[in-house]
């Protein structure tokens, strides 16, 4: 893809910038809104793909940067957490983090968001993340998540039985 211009982008880049990082913001030639399609562009396993994933806890927006490998199993989650999690509407992702689903990044939103950060990313040397529109990606790792979110290391599936 050509253009290596978006307001989106252009406020996750300042974002990262104010935590001293530079990330070569990847724009990619086909949309990845899916993990596995963030994945396929990049020729990595899915499991390294940070999703962000929005949802309400309570009423609240909740950020969820969750490993491309699995889905978050939101009931569980709630219980951990002490609430009833929700898919947030296009319209919540929107005007919390000033970005579009598929392409909402782990920064540069209009306020600071609670963020949990997904601890099977942990797993990964290098993970993807969005960077504010569904054709751009960079490089980071699990640490730089929860540095540049103020996130919360947390599982999102209950542990496997023994």
């Amino acid at each position: 893809m050509v253009n290596t211009a978006h307001p989106a982008v252009d406020r996750v880049r300042e974002a990262l910038a104010a935590f001293g990082l530079a990330p070569d913001i990847r724009w990619l030639d086909e949309a990845a809104t899916t993990a596995q399609q963030a994945a396929d562009a990049l020729g990595i396993e899915p499991g390294a793909i940070a999703n962000s994933l929005v949802f309400t806890i309570d009423g609240e927006p909740l950020l969820v940067l969750t490993s491309g490998a699995h889905r978050v199993d939101t009931q569980w989650l709630g219980e951990m957490l002490g609430g009833t999690i929700g898919r947030a509407s296009k319209e919540l992702v929107t005007s919390a983090t000033g970005q579009v689903i598929g392409g909402v990044a782990p920064v540069g939103h209009p306020r600071p968001l609670r963020t949990l950060v997904d601890v099977d990313l942990d797993g990964y040397p290098e993970v993807w993340a969005a960077a504010g529109h569904a054709h751009t990606v960079f490089p980071t790792s699990f640490a730089e998540l929860l540095r540049i979110t103020a996130g919360t290391a947390t599982p999102v599936t209950p542990p496997e039985s023994a």
